[in-house]
């Protein structure tokens, strides 16, 4: 049996036995600072990550490093509370092995989110951007011997992000009185911060934000036939035209993501109401 296969069958095995019955019916995976819509999820089963045979472990500020099992607008969800990324030195396989174990407990959809600059100037901090599509800099995590009982050689990534969600969203987000972006979302290595003329060129070729993670998971997800959902939280404003003591500080990107993420999880939780 391939290696990867095997390794996702004994974590699905493992996350099986803590959970018995329960069939997650929603993925959701929880970026910087963004824990806090676990705290919505009801009678909770929570698994550290360290727990599961053949996972890595969070090391990334704001993540706690747990999958939390409970309800949450009345299904059952499956939520990563902190994700891992290629920057903490994870090959691609590690990076996107929770989208495939949440596939095999049984998952239908996958809502993702994260913490990003805003490089389009009429961003601000703690707006929220529904994400429309994405451009990659990262590498692809279906490089290599194609895991066929998954999904294709060849994945179409025409809609990454699912239109009717997306719509869905929307209509959610007005009848709240939230306010909402949509855009184009960038992933690119880290783990340090993006230069002034880095910024100046991702605005250039469209992107809306930019971050370091999110993708490689919606990669995984597209290949497997999951629907997604995603979301981002404008954390910094990501910019070619800083004063001269300016400084992007991670801490400080958590403690923004924190503020808005009461506004995700009420749209996150009537949207899953709504599927």
């Amino acid at each position: 049996m391939d290696s990867r296969i095997e390794r996702i069958n004994n974590a699905a095995d493992f996350i099986r036995s803590r959970i018995g019955a329960l069939q997650p019916q929603v993925g959701i995976v929880l970026g910087s600072g963004l824990g806090k819509l676990a705290d919505r999820i009801s009678d909770s089963i929570v698994i550290p990550y360290r727990e599961i045979p053949g996972f890595p472990v969070s090391t990334a500020i704001g993540h706690k490093g747990n999958f939390i099992i409970g309800t949450l607008g009345g299904k059952t969800v499956m939520a990563m509370q902190g994700r891992f990324h290629y920057y903490e030195g994870y090959p691609m396989e590690l990076v996107v092995l929770p989208i495939r174990v949440m596939k095999k407990t049984g998952i239908s959809w996958l809502f993702v989110s994260n913490a990003a600059g805003g490089v389009n100037f009429d961003f601000r901090i703690g707006d929220l951007m529904i994400i429309r599509d994405h451009i990659n800099l990262l590498p692809n995590p279906l490089v290599g011997q194609n895991l066929s009982e998954f999904g294709p050689r060849f994945p179409d990534m025409t809609r990454p992000y699912d239109p009717a969600l997306i719509r869905a969203a929307e209509n959610i987000a007005v009848s709240l009185g939230i306010e909402v972006r949509k855009g184009v979302y960038l992933a690119g290595t880290g783990p340090s911060y993006e230069t002034p003329a880095e910024y100046r060129y991702f605005r250039m070729i469209g992107a809306d934000a930019v971050g370091m993670s999110t993708i490689p998971e919606v990669i995984a997800a597209r290949h497997a036939s999951i629907p997604v959902f995603g979301m981002s939280v404008i954390t910094n404003e990501a910019h070619d035209d800083y004063a001269e003591d300016y400084e992007n500080n991670g801490d400080d990107v958590v403690a923004a993501a924190d503020a808005a993420a009461d506004r995700m999880t009420m749209i996150f939780e009537r949207l899953i109401e709504s599927l």
